[in-house]
């Protein structure tokens, strides 16, 4: 089995915790009374989610460009809350159990959108931008170092399916590491694409770092096996989006499989960018932006008033 970086995952829950504290501060202002319809019966959601987008943390690449997107659309009197990608996930759980309003930061893949009926609101202006990739970053040194790691790394790539599959048994309860092994077994022709080449290593020590939201649980997980079962000795860190970053660049972390570009991490990759090897995407298709419950009788950030 290999290990989990329970030292460093101390500064990432910190962080965590911070920011949901920071998020969850006010749960007075939920409403679904009537003072939010107008003359016509219509439901101003504006009103109805007290003028706020539940957020995941706060330096996030979608909780930047949700910033944005008040500033771009107008909303004046507008906040992104900060909280995690649990708490977000937990608040839209409930807003629905209860069929009331919300606004979320959202992305795909993600186990939300196979569990609940969601819809992404148009973005006519292009804040968020266009579809996203999930890439593969290495530290320099690593192809030298552990030559069969780095071509696993280079040559991992899955779907949005794969990916779902993996999420949806974690969230329902199962083990990362079980249900990693277990999708591994079961696609068994896919990983040898993803082996080829590769020779086993006796032991060798490979620290995988990544940011704790639950498509980046299942890739480093699923990536984390395919490298035990090659013979290395595998721990995977949890991180702060920045820390997990600075990791890799600096070589305490050998490498990730969860940068989002060019928009979610746009700004840590210019940042690091030529302190690391950029293997390219693991994952095509990811997309970013406002989600809602299909319930809501809204289409459109343009739909959204000002306070």
């Amino acid at each position: 089995m290999f290990k989990r970086n329970w030292k460093r995952l101390g500064l990432a829950l910190g962080l965590s915790l911070t920011l949901v504290a920071a998020g969850c501060g006010s749960d007075d202002n939920n409403s679904s009374d009537n003072s939010t319809s107008g003359d016509n019966g219509e439901v101003n959601y504006s009103e109805a989610v007290d003028y706020k987008i539940t957020g995941i943390e706060a330096g996030a690449g979608v909780f930047k460009a949700s910033e944005r997107v008040v500033e771009e659309y107008g909303l004046d009197g507008w906040e992104v809350q900060a909280s995690s990608s649990g708490a977000m996930a937990t608040a839209l759980g409930e807003a629905i159990k209860n069929e009331e309003p919300i606004i979320v930061t959202g992305w795909s893949p993600h186990w939300k959108f196979a569990k609940y009926d969601l819809k992404y609101l148009e973005d006519p202006k292009g804040v968020y931008g266009d579809e996203e990739i999930i890439a593969t970053m290495a530290r320099q040194g690593l192809e030298e170092d552990m030559p069969n790691a780095y071509k696993v790394l280079d040559q991992f790539f899955w779907t949005e399916d794969d990916m779902n599959s993996v999420m949806l048994e974690i969230t329902d309860g199962g083990d990362p590491e079980e249900v990693a092994a277990a999708w591994v077994e079961d696609n068994a022709e896919k990983v040898a694409e993803w082996t080829e080449g590769a020779e086993e290593v006796d032991g060798k020590e490979i620290e995988l770092v990544y940011v704790e939201w639950d498509t980046e649980v299942a890739s480093t997980h699923v990536v984390g096996k395919v490298l035990e079962d090659l013979g290395f000795n595998v721990t995977v860190t949890p991180l702060d989006n920045a820390v997990m970053w600075q990791a890799v660049a600096n070589g305490e972390g050998d490498a990730m499989v969860a940068a989002w570009l060019p928009g979610t991490h746009g700004d840590l990759y210019e940042e690091y960018k030529d302190q690391l090897v950029d293997l390219g995407a693991n994952l095509e298709g990811a997309k970013i932006g406002l989600v809602v419950p299909s319930y809501m009788d809204i289409d459109s950030i343009e739909d959204l008033e000002a306070k």
